[in-house]
């Protein structure tokens, strides 16, 4: 760990590292070119068997490194991270598989001042394979319970000039007003990892809170660098949270319309989940999903008491189309949570 420290850093930089290898030290190396330099790390590392956490030893800003006895899981550890060690203004997430580039956090800082009234930012996140790419302008949330990263294998002349309101802001590099996100709770820690960062944005807009993307905030991200693109892991976390997702915050005039479209959605996944030979660990994830239901609706119940946003405002924000023009380039594997 540095000695270097900044007592009220404007962003605590928080990134969850499991076995990243040389994955975590890219992000350092980012990190280190940054033009601004108010901002402080905490690295939470998940019982790494690798020595990716070794890079943490010797940098030339602010860095704390806590090492965990077991893999708690990117909700649990970021919120840990929030609890015990922040003291930033601004709580910015970083995937270790995720490098901004070097204005990004000047960028950030200065875009955050314009906008006193929102509490959560996206960064415009570039395919760190395919540079001329994006990996997502922020998450989407469409009608039936499904998310995506918007724009995902668009060119990356598409990003817009100035910002625009999203669903919600992906994890991967994701900025929250610190007060808020301990405010909503933070992420949902029984969902271990996938889908955390929906549902959070989803109930920080049910309080009357909106995300807002950053265009030229730019991080370039390898995508799924830990967990590995649709693998038994993310299909499973992720179509397992994807229902509690909608459970707990689909509002009751809502349901009423959207729950058939879930249950078409989970339907029809089902089917290309068994052409593809997937089918196994994805009915595991919904078997579990509806048998462990009753916590999220009991949390529904608080969750629903305190809403602000109106189920017209809601709608507006939510896709209604698989394919709508927003998101044209995506491709089908979209639903495998890469």
């Amino acid at each position: 760990m540095c000695d270097s420290s900044i007592k009220d850093p404007f962003f605590s930089i928080v990134i969850v590292n499991y076995n990243a290898g040389a994955l975590l030290a890219n992000t350092m190396s980012a990190l280190a070119k940054q033009t601004y330099k108010n901002f402080a790390v905490i690295v939470i590392d998940n019982n790494s068997q690798d020595d990716s956490w070794r890079v943490t030893e010797s940098l030339p800003f602010s860095c704390r490194l806590i090492r965990l006895n077991n893999n708690i899981g990117f909700a649990s550890a970021n919120n840990l991270a929030v609890k015990n060690y922040i003291n930033g203004e601004w709580l910015f997430l970083l995937n270790p598989d995720a490098y901004p580039e070097p204005r990004c956090l000047e960028i950030a800082a200065s875009q955050i001042h314009r906008f006193p009234d929102v509490d959560c930012f996206a960064c415009s996140l570039i395919d760190a394979n395919k540079l001329s790419h994006l990996d997502g302008l922020g998450d989407t949330y469409h009608i039936s319970g499904l998310h995506w990263r918007n724009d995902h294998g668009a060119p990356c002349d598409i990003i817009p000039q100035d910002s625009v309101q999203v669903f919600s802001a992906c994890a991967a590099a994701a900025i929250y007003r610190t007060e808020t996100y301990r405010r909503l709770g933070g992420f949902d820690e029984t969902y271990f990892a996938y889908s955390e960062d929906v549902d959070l944005g989803f109930r920080l807009r049910l309080a009357g809170g909106k995300s807002l993307l950053l265009p030229n905030a730019r991080v370039h991200h390898v995508g799924s660098g830990i967990t590995g693109r649709s693998s038994d892991f993310s299909i499973y976390h992720g179509h397992r949270n994807l229902t509690w997702t909608f459970v707990k915050n689909m509002p009751g005039p809502l349901v009423i319309f959207l729950l058939p479209v879930h249950l078409a959605m989970i339907l029809y996944l089902g089917l290309i989940f068994a052409a593809s030979g997937r089918f196994k660990i994805y009915k595991q994830a919904k078997i579990d999903a509806f048998k462990q239901i009753i916590p999220y609706l009991i949390q529904r119940k608080k969750i629903q008491s305190e809403r602000i946003c109106s189920c017209f405002d809601l709608l507006r924000m939510m896709s209604w189309l698989p394919r709508n023009l927003s998101i044209k380039y995506q491709l089908k594997k979209k639903y495998f949570f890469h």
